[in-house]
């Protein structure tokens, strides 16, 4: 793996799906593999934080147990959506087959078709062959059932002997998903110990053992299906609800963050929590007229003292110690509180009004 390149697994704990995030550090050209819809505030915020232009979400099928987040990521960046033409997904912006490249910067992912979980699969090869992302095809000793989105255990058996085993035995193995707490594996490592395809398993072995597995539906396999053909846009069209108290934004921690510029706009319908400490706050001699001061130290036994009849902007030097007592609210159950971006710092930064103490 070349030092440009950025490289973020994300998790989806509810469907065990990893979504892999792949940038050039020079060019901040991105693309995304297997974005999950409950996810997407998350992975947008990583997109931003990092000042990354998204140029694509990939995915390596079309998923039975989740729904994509790919509809909602173009809709917010405007990149482009693609997969195998294969797939059944209907909304792409390019058809992927075998020897596809995607290009991001100075870096590609080369498309290997891995048909046998489903018809439409395919993997992902980072060019220097120091990564594969396998999908379903292939997972941590382990790989993707057989038995419907027209699944075939021969085309699996081959996809994975006669393709995916035949990369060098260092590259690394990030699958799809994961029910065990593992996150990668290698290419040696499974053709060695994969109890259903390593070692001297033969095409016989394989397709007995997938044929007799017992293995329950998905739960969401009902509404995942239809709304992955759709690349996980809503049938009406309409956007996942946003707060409707003020335009805050997610970051990558799960913070919501509003601008000081909304706040000092607001300031007649809101409650502002200055968190600083009284002599921090002498010292500084400023403070934004009508906040609160409570220090963070004394926040949990004085968390009566903060109303909860309206938004409440938590406001500290930097932002930075407001973000655990925006934590220390929702906590004790305030639902409309965010902190204010940058603090005091940003907040004077940008010429808005204070008083002298």
């Amino acid at each position: 793996m070349t030092e440009s390149l950025i490289f973020k697994q994300l998790f989806d704990q509810t469907s065990a799906t990893f979504s892999y995030l792949l940038a050039d550090a020079d060019s901040g050209e991105a693309v995304f593999i297997d974005t999950v819809y409950e996810r997407h505030e998350r992975d947008l915020s990583l997109v931003r934080e990092l000042e990354l232009k998204l140029l694509a979400c990939v995915e390596t099928h079309c998923h039975a147990d989740h729904v994509t987040g790919a509809w909602l990521m173009k809709h917010m960046t405007g990149c482009e959506i693609m997969a195998s033409g294969q797939s059944n997904i209907e909304m792409l912006d390019r058809s992927l087959s075998q020897d596809s490249r995607v290009e991001f910067g100075a870096h590609a992912l080369t498309v290997i078709e891995t048909p046998g979980h489903t018809a439409g699969c395919i993997s992902y090869l980072l060019e220097d062959e120091s990564m594969i992302f396998t999908g379903d095809s292939l997972l941590i000793r382990g790989c993707g059932r057989t038995d419907f989105q027209q699944g075939s255990a021969q085309k699996l058996f081959h996809s994975i002997k006669g393709r995916l085993f035949a990369l060098p035995d260092r590259c690394i193995v990030y699958p799809a998903h994961d029910y065990s707490g593992r996150t990668a594996s290698s290419i040696g490592e499974e053709k060695k110990l994969n109890p259903r395809i390593g070692g001297q398993a033969n095409e016989n072995d394989f397709i007995t053992y997938m044929d007799n597995i017992r293995l329950p539906h998905p739960m969401q396999l009902e509404f995942a299906v239809p709304a992955n053909i759709k690349a996980g846009r809503p049938a009406d069209d309409q956007l996942p609800a946003q707060p409707d108290w003020a335009p805050v934004v997610t970051t990558y921690s799960g913070v919501l963050e509003i601008s000081p510029q909304w706040v000092a706009s607001h300031m007649h319908n809101i409650h502002i929590l200055d968190v600083r400490t009284t002599v921090e706050t002498a010292e500084e001699s400023t403070r934004i007229s009508g906040a609160q001061m409570i220090p963070l130290d004394e926040l949990r036994d004085r968390i009566a003292e903060v109303p909860q009849d309206g938004p409440v902007m938590t406001l500290c030097r930097s932002g930075k110690r407001s973000v655990l007592a925006f934590s220390i609210l929702r906590e004790a159950g305030w639902q409309k509180v965010a902190n204010i971006s940058g603090g005091l710092l940003r907040w004077n930064e940008e010429g808005l009004p204070v008083n002298r103490v």
